[in-house]
């Protein structure tokens, strides 16, 4: 069962899914994603309490024009989620600019994580993208992109499927979810925001990983990813103590939704060899 609930973060109503009991782990979504990203995933992780967060200004959560968009506060907002859940540490499981959020909140409050496993994740080492980033801090640019993209709906099957390893394997109900919530005002202006502190953020997060704690980390890749710099795999791995990193062969950028089937039995594993030794955790 999936059920579906809201909480209150700094004024602002934020939704979340969750489904089953035990040690909690926290799946938080990438760039104009939300938790609809995680739906092969979250009811199949057998012995956890699962949470998938719509972040601020994503998904179905609320949006507002005054949010601040900076990496660090995104960070200190999915704390105060797990401070208004109740969760002492969890495993916490981010994808793309998701897991650049993970990566901020383990360096700043590294006692709230058992595990971090991060898929793809946005990072200062990735050259991907650089030239359209820059475009949307461009005042014309960032003005009109929000209303062309949602009047454009076949903008959606585009972005996505440049986030499929295969194409082909994208389906008219993926876009159907991802348009629903991309449809709503206010998710892509939040978006372009982001965009426009991106490389100070990825600056900062280069700094902030000094202080990453001695922590299991899983790095998972897919093979053809043409969003994040699959070149900064190899470099972030270097950058944290403990990690592994896996290269999953014919998958994209998003390989828990392109091919659950090869990336659930690897978190499975993960998450089993570094369970907590009390699973009355919180």
């Amino acid at each position: 069962m999936v059920s579906e609930d809201f909480v209150e973060i700094d004024g602002l109503r934020m939704r979340w899914l969750r489904s089953g009991n035990g040690p909690a782990v926290i799946l938080v979504h990438g760039l104009l994603g939300y938790s609809f990203s995680w739906r092969f995933i979250l009811p199949r992780l057998d012995g956890r309490k699962v949470l998938a967060v719509d972040m601020l200004g994503s998904g179905f959560s609320e949006c507002n024009a005054k949010l601040d968009t900076r990496l660090r506060s995104a960070a200190e907002r999915l704390r105060r989620f797990l401070d208004a859940q109740g969760i002492e540490r969890c495993d916490l499981v981010g994808s793309s600019y998701g897991g650049a959020t993970a990566l901020m909140l383990a360096a700043m409050h590294p006692d709230r994580l058992r595990t971090l496993t991060l898929v793809s994740p946005a990072n200062p080492w990735s050259k991907i993208g650089t030239k359209r980033l820059s475009a949307l801090k461009l005042a014309p640019i960032a003005g009109i992109f929000p209303s062309m993209a949602r009047g454009f709906s076949p903008l959606d099957g585009y972005f996505i499927s440049r986030m499929y390893g295969d194409p082909r394997r994208l389906s008219q109900e993926t876009i159907n979810g991802y348009q629903r919530a991309l449809n709503r005002p206010g998710v892509f202006e939040h978006a372009v925001k982001i965009a426009q502190t991106w490389r100070p953020d990825m600056d900062e997060l280069k700094h902030a990983m000094d202080n990453l704690p001695d922590l299991p980390t899983l790095i998972v890749w897919g093979e053809k990813d043409h969003v994040v710099d699959i070149v900064s795999a190899q470099i972030l791995a270097s950058k944290i103590k403990r990690s592994q990193l896996v290269i999953l062969p014919g998958l994209g950028h998003l390989p828990y939704e392109e091919g659950p089937d090869a990336f659930l039995p690897l978190l499975q594993r993960f998450l089993a060899e570094n369970s907590p030794t009390g699973l009355h955790e919180k």
